[in-house]
Order: C-alpha cells, then sequence, then structure tokens
C-alpha cells in the first residue's frame, strides 16, 4: 500500500502544525500566560489518549494480551485514534511488522537506518504495512473497522473537546501541545528505547529498556522486556518499573472487564534470562503469529 503525496503532505502538517504551537506554549508558559485549568486538561486528555495507544492498539488489538469487554474496547481503540498516530488497523500493522522484522530491513522504523528515522522519519516513507498481511485477524472485526473507518471523525473530537471545554487556550494546550507530546513520546520507543537504554533479555533485536520513557509513555519503555515476552501485558516486570497501562489492564481485569489476561510463566520467565533469543529470518503467517503472541 503506497502513501500518496497528499498523504504526505498532510502527515507533515500534523507533525509540524504541533511543534509551532508547542514552542508559542512553551513562550506563553516562561510568560505566566497559562491557567492552571489548562494544565489539568491536558493531563487528563494525555493520560486518557496515551492509556489508548498502550492498553488499546498496542497491548489489546496487536499483541491480544487481554480480551476486552466490547464496550472497553471500542473507547479504548476511540482514545487511541484520538493520538493523531493513524487508523487502528494501521497501527496494528506496522507495529507486527515491526516485530517480525526488528531492527532488520523492512523493519518499518529501524533505528539502522538512523535515528531521525526511527523517531519520524519513517513517517513519509512511500509504503505502509499491509494490514491484510500482518493483521489479517483484525480486518473483519467490526468495532476494529468502524474505528478505523471513523479514524478522522475522532482526530475532529480531540481538538474539539478540548476547545469546548477551555476556548481556545484549551484547544493550544489539550489539543495542540498534547499531539505533540503523544506524538514523541510514541516515537521516542522506536528511537531511544532501541538506541539508548539497558537490555536484561538477550533478543534478536536492539531493544532496551529506558526509565524516563517508561515514565512519559505509561510503562512502554521497558521495551527489552516487551521483546523478550511480546504477549504479555506487563511490560514492568520489577516493583520500580513504573507501568501504568499494566495496572491499568489490572484494574480491568478485576472490575471484570477484561479477561485472558497473558502473564508471562515463571518457568518462560526464566529460561529467557538464560537463553538468547532467536531471529527470524524469513517473514511467514506463522512467524507473524509467533512474533506477536510467542
Amino acid at each position: 500500500m503506497k502513501f500518496s503525496t497528499l498523504y504526505k503532505g498532510i502527515v507533515l502538517v500534523a507533525v509540524v502544525v504541533p511543534f509551532i504551537a508547542t514552542v508559542y506554549a512553551i513562550w506563553a508558559l516562561w510568560n505566566r500566560a497559562v491557567h492552571w485549568s489548562d494544565i489539568l486538561l491536558l493531563l487528563c486528555m494525555y493520560t486518557f489518549i496515551t492509556i489508548g495507544v498502550t492498553v488499546g492498539f498496542h497491548r489489546m488489538l496487536t499483541h491480544r494480551s487481554f480480551r476486552p469487554h466490547p464496550v472497553v474496547k471500542f473507547l479504548l481503540l476511540v482514545f487511541g485514534s484520538m493520538s493523531l498516530e493513524g487508523a487502528a488497523l494501521e497501527w496494528a500493522a506496522t507495529h507486527v511488522k515491526h516485530h517480525a522484522q526488528a531492527d532488520r530491513e523492512g523493519d518499518p522504523h529501524s533505528p539502522v537506518e538512523g535515528f531521525f528515522h526511527a523517531h519520524l522519519g519513517w513517517l513519509f516513507k512511500d509504503k505502509m504495512a499491509d494490514p491484510n498481511v500482518y493483521c489479517r485477524n483484525l480486518v473483519n472485526d467490526p468495532i476494529v473497522v468502524f474505528v478505523s473507518r471513523t479514524f478522522l471523525l475522532w482526530v475532529a473530537l480531540s481538538l474539539i473537546i478540548p476547545y469546548a471545554i477551555g476556548g481556545w487556550s484549551g484547544l493550544l494546550w489539550a489539543g495542540l501541545v498534547r499531539i505533540f507530546l503523544v506524538h514523541h513520546v510514541t516515537w521516542s520507543v522506536n528511537s531511544i528505547c532501541h538506541t539508548f537504554g539497558m537490555r536484561e533479555f538477550e533478543t534478536s533485536d536492539q531493544s532496551r529498556n529506558e526509565w524516563i520513557v517508561g515514565l512519559l509513555a505509561f510503562g512502554e519503555g521497558w521495551h527489552n522486556n516487551h521483546h523478550a515476552f511480546p504477549r504479555s501485558a506487563f511490560h514492568g516486570l520489577h516493583w520500580w518499573q513504573f507501568d501504568l497501562s499494566g495496572y491499568f489492564i489490572r484494574l480491568l481485569e478485576r472490575v471484570g472487564l477484561a479477561t485472558e489476561v497473558y502473564r508471562i510463566p515463571a518457568e518462560k520467565l526464566a529460561k529467557r534470562y538464560r537463553k538468547a533469543g532467536e531471529p527470524l529470518d524469513t517473514i511467514t503467517a506463522p512467524q507473524l503469529e509467533e512474533a506477536v503472541l510467542h
């Protein structure tokens, strides 16, 4: 599936406009031209939408780490769509392809092509991952398909809501600045967490654990843990590894809104501490399943 010039132009606007708005917001903050309600609205929108990406798009949709109640599934996908990181189907397909070819040729955002490419340069590549190839299990899911097809509606709502609550300042902080923060925190998992940090497990890629990204991305920064155990609902494997996304999944489980929550078996965890991971040399349908679910 090829990207058109128009699509790339839209992506450029979605990257540049929030950046310019954030520069202006920093100036306003420096001059104390901001109200506490704007910051509170920013934090609320950031939290809900980041959870939509980390729990909804990533752990639930892509890795099938748990089975949600249909209403929870819908809401998580809506919040994830509000991140302006692409429709749910596209996001999942890209991430499955990343796991199948991590840090090698074919990885959509491989750091081998440079830090900038891994961070945001990959957004302007000519081709996108095909959902019919990389997430065939999702293309007939009515909830996923509906939310994906109405992607622009959720993006619009993500800007209308802060404007309706806080006016122009609400739109600035909880709309554009929030988009900038969510984007760059998410992209930091692709760039920083494949370049800097500690490796607790031997894997066939260069994934790393980085605590700052772990904090800002609600647990996604424990990226080496994730690549060692892709299906695990919990990326923080130690008490000190902050994983808000994992805590949220545990809460859903306790109130009966999530079932079949995947936890790493103790013997499998012990085995991975002893044995290096093996690379995926060719890409086949069974290997795609393995890359996402093993």
